[in-house]
């Protein structure tokens, strides 16, 4: 059975929530963040996000600073209900993952299956990073 290691940055996630909760109350009321979980390999850090019900085409990914930005829209259906019950959130998401190192992103890649997005960004070893 293989061994799971959980890191925890509790400063970081703690401050992605308040930027997009900020964000979501004070300037966009719709926007909400799906569940992710990021994990490190030998050789890459993969970002999974749940977001049922949407195409590869619906997602926006960016890499800039350190940060890799998840942002997107799933549509609602446009005529009128009475809910008894509403827990799945429509409307424009987004999410901020902080990575730990140095990325690759030309040989990045993403896929949507099954309802996840799953983004692979291959790590640079400190002797590949060329400083100019």
């Amino acid at each position: 059975m293989p061994t799971i290691i959980r890191k925890s940055g509790p400063t970081l996630l703690e401050t992605r929530r308040e930027i997009l909760h900020a964000v979501s109350w004070q300037v966009r009321s719709n926007l909400w963040s799906p569940p992710t979980d990021e994990y490190e390999t030998e050789s890459a850090y993969v970002v999974r996000v749940e977001i049922a019900g949407m195409r590869e085409d619906d997602f926006e990914v960016v890499v800039e600073n350190n940060t890799l930005m998840i942002t997107g829209l799933r549509p609602d259906y446009p005529e009128r209900r009475a809910y008894y019950q509403m827990e799945i959130r429509f409307g424009k998401f987004a999410t901020a993952i902080g990575l730990p190192g140095p990325v690759n992103v030309d040989e990045a890649r993403a896929e949507y299956k099954d309802g996840f997005l799953t983004v692979v960004l291959p790590k640079i070893n400190p002797s590949q990073i060329k400083v100019e």
